[in-house]
């Protein structure tokens, strides 16, 4: 006998009931269950919306009583669902606010502010810690933008050719630049050194009214700076105010040009600087400069003060107070004045500027002739570089805030932590993503920062406010009568005990002290007390102190200091320690924090800015070179890469040649910056040369060799004579066709010949075989004909 288990409504009910209440009950465990709101153990409001953006705070003076032990501090769900009211609830979320978003301008027209190159203009947003916004900025470079171009020449001895030169360079100058922009004005200013000893000559006295005494000849007094000519549309008066100069002779070899630089640079009224328009200060010169301490030598110690000093007869005056100017203090006043720094110097000088530019932002430095007969081309190079590239610089940011930038460029592709695009041509629009991550509170409750393209006048202002407080802090009852008759201030729902007191109310005393009390302050059965860090007072841990760090939880279990280390610095000083790892900041990652995201330095101009020239992967900010025989910062060192050749082959059109895609394209002097060195013949120079050969658009093969020196310099050897095809020689060519018609002919004539010749005896030989065949009858020759002829005259008639 079986028996059969059938299905019934009732026991499909109940199986739904079964699965619903393991359902809820897991889900319970859940939300009610320990997260990371709740397993921090805070106290007050604050230290909860700081431990993360997530987590919300209960101020309902009934939340948690009835031997309920919900936190305060937990997700917000939670609370709700654990009785809190909505209006207890603290739980400030983050925003992000866009005030002023003009669109982008096509062509520089009007006045300033009709122009907008960068949007939006203005922003605000909110931002609990630990919590992070993101918008876009978008930049374009508009045309005809109007050029401020100002002259600052070095006016010492070894000049003299440089300012016969410069004489007949102003009309040239105007002209190519207003190639550009149909809006510029030009300006001079000139400079040699502080005019005290020892950069000065003291003796003999004449010499202090003509430094030139001693070499027998007559040359200016010298001078610290003096303006000369402020930023005008005539070029008249460039070239007549550059007639008027004389070289002046300084005693020791620097210059004081960085005192010109700071004096043009901050003296915007004087020198004429227009809030709408483009910046550029050229400086030129032969030799080194002085910087910053230097003036120590004369006994000058009162360091430079960024500000204006010329006086009525536009004269530097403070050329024997203050120091030379820092570094630091002139990409400051530059960023503050959008101030294009273009140095123009001589080749003996060119590395010595060249590191000084790697260290000021925005600045670009070119190769100046001995008698700056290039000048000109050097300027407009430098001007197309400056409009070829876009990068943001930060004015003004708080160091609680963190910035990660992703820049989107031409191609669309989205490149992590870059904050510039280059190859750009007037009239790109590029955008960057921007990440801002709160990760701490300031003692403001706000804050303005401002983000500009480099050199523009055009910022987006953005304002930031810290939610980093409760709104229920406003309504704190100091000695309440809540905490124990006043024994502490009620503030959110929690008493907030006077020293020497504890317990939710304040009710106990530290000098209380209860054997029992000690199992509610044991994590696991076995371990310490609070875990080692703490003593237990009232059934609570009391955590000590500790010098080298904050120590708190339930149970003492965390702290701020007992994280990865790197050189020495806890998380690398790019993070924060929070209960044993590091959380790091926006732009850095790893367990300690020592890996950035950043890319820039990854980017290889060589190469057309491809990550690590498209031979390797960027790590922590450094190129990993994975192409065999590549190396460098870039990877942009390959001289036996396949494609090492095809990469040259363009730069040798353009530096050489002057032609093909990189000088059609402008972007010569940025990619391309190897010696070009003429040859005869290619000579092998070691294993990081490698010889290259192309047909160029003559179809000459051209022959260059691609050297790496042990100083990592790029050189190309070209051979002067490309290897052509030779022209036809007429003459050669003229008897070569004659001479194949007469040929023609005889064979046409002896092949005519020989075929007549066939076809005759083919006849004879054809006759003659008839002939035999043929029988005769003798009797009567068809072909004989007699010897007698008979005619009958028809007039006879006989007798």
């Amino acid at each position: 006998m079986s028996t059969r288990l059938r299905y019934s409504p009732a026991m499909g009910s109940f199986l739904h009931r079964v699965v619903f209440l393991f359902l809820s009950l897991s889900l319970a465990s859940k939300v009610y269950g320990s997260n990371i709101c709740t397993s921090r153990g805070v106290t007050t409001c604050q230290q909860c919306l700081a431990v993360d953006p997530i987590c919300a705070w209960c101020s309902q003076e009934e939340f948690g009583k009835g031997g309920s032990s919900a936190s305060r501090c937990d997700l917000r769900q939670n609370l709700l669902d654990g009785g809190c009211a909505s209006a207890a609830v603290e739980f400030p979320s983050s925003t992000l606010n866009i005030h002023e978003d003009a669109p982008l301008s096509d062509k520089a027209s009007g006045t300033a502010d009709d122009v907008t190159q960068i949007k939006p203009q203005k922003l605000s947003m909110t931002l609990r810690p630990g919590d992070a916004k993101r918008f876009t900025v978008f930049v374009k470079q508009v045309e005809d933008y109007p050029v401020d171009l100002y002259y600052l020449m070095d006016l010492s001895f070894s000049m003299k050719d440089d300012l016969a030169r410069l004489r007949t360079l102003g009309n040239e100058l105007a002209a190519t630049m207003g190639s550009t922009t149909s809006k510029l004005r030009m300006g001079f200013g000139a400079f040699v050194d502080k005019t005290m000893s020892p950069y000065m000559l003291m003796f003999p006295p004449e010499a202090v009214e003509n430094p030139c005494y001693g070499i027998n000849e007559q040359c200016l007094a010298q001078f610290g700076f003096k303006h000369v000519l402020s930023l005008t549309e005539k070029v008249a008066r460039f070239n007549e105010e550059v007639d008027k100069q004389q070289v002046s002779r300084n005693r020791d070899a620097p210059e004081g040009g960085f005192d010109a630089v700071m004096q043009a640079v901050v003296c915007k009224d004087k020198i004429g600087w227009r809030p709408d328009a483009s910046h550029l200060l050229v400086y030129t010169t032969d030799a080194k400069t002085h910087i910053a301490l230097d003036g120590r030598i004369a006994g000058i110690v009162q360091p430079n003060d960024g500000q204006c000093h010329l006086d009525d007869d536009n004269m530097y005056n403070k050329s024997t107070v203050l120091d030379y100017p820092s570094l630091a203090l002139m990409t400051e006043k530059m960023s503050e004045n959008n101030i294009n720094l273009i140095f123009a110097v001589t080749s003996y000088v060119l590395p010595l500027y060249m590191e000084y530019s790697r260290l000021i932002p925005g600045t670009t430095v070119g190769t100046l002739s001995d008698d700056s007969g290039n000048v000109i081309e050097l300027i407009k190079e430098a001007y197309e570089k400056i409009r070829s590239k876009v990068e943001l610089e930060l004015l003004g940011v708080p160091e609680e805030l963190n910035l990660a930038f992703n820049a989107t460029c031409l191609n669309g592709e989205v490149i992590r932590g870059l904050k510039s695009c280059s190859g750009l041509k007037i009239g790109d629009t590029v955008s960057f993503r921007v990440d801002a991550e709160l990760r701490g509170c300031p003692k403001e409750k706000s804050s303005t920062f401002t983000i500009k393209p480099r050199g523009f006048k055009d910022s987006l202002e953005v304002t930031v406010n810290f939610a980093c407080g409760c709104d229920c802090e406003a309504k704190a009852e100091a000695n309440s009568s809540l905490c124990s008759n006043g024994n502490g201030t009620y503030e959110c729902g929690v008493c907030q005990c006077h020293p020497g007191r504890l317990g939710p109310r304040c009710e106990c005393s530290v000098d209380d002290y209860s054997p029992s009390d000690d199992a509610n302050c044991i994590p696991k059965p076995g371990t310490p007390i609070c875990s080692g860090r703490g003593n237990c007072l009232c059934g609570q841990c009391s955590c000590h102190s500790n010098e080298f760090g904050q120590v708190w939880g339930k149970y003492c279990e965390c702290d701020d200091f007992n994280c990865l280390r790197f050189k020495g610095q806890l998380c690398s000083d790019h993070g924060k320690c929070d209960c044993g790892s590091c959380k790091c900041d926006v732009g850095w990652e790893g367990e300690n924090c020592n890996c950035t995201t950043v890319k820039e330095t990854c980017m290889s101009v060589a190469s057309n800015d491809l990550l690590c020239s498209g031979r390797g992967y960027c790590h922590c900010g450094v190129c990993q070179c994975t192409t065999p025989g590549a190396y460098g910062a870039t990877c942009d060192k390959c001289p036996t890469c396949p494609d090492s050749c095809t990469l040259k082959e363009r730069c040798v059109e353009c530096q050489h040649f002057k032609r093909g895609q990189y000088f059609k394209e402008n972007s010569c002097n940025r990619i391309c910056k190897d010696e070009i060195k003429l040859v005869d013949h290619l000579v092998f120079h070691g294993r990081n040369a490698v010889n290259c050969s192309y047909k160029d658009e003559n179809d000459c093969v051209e022959h260059f060799q691609y050297y790496e020196d042990e100083s990592g310099k790029s050189i190309l050897y070209v051979v002067k004579e490309p290897d052509c095809p030779k022209g036809p020689d007429i003459l050669v060519v003229l008897m070569a066709v004659a001479g194949a018609i007469l040929l023609l002919g005889l064979i046409g004539l002896l092949i005519w010949k020989l075929l007549v010749t066939i076809h005759d005896r083919r006849e004879f030989a054809k006759f003659e075989e008839e002939r035999a065949k043929a029988k005769w009858d003798t009797a009567n020759n068809p072909l004989y004909k007699g010897a007698t002829s008979t005619f009958t005259n028809v007039a006879y008639r006989g007798n």
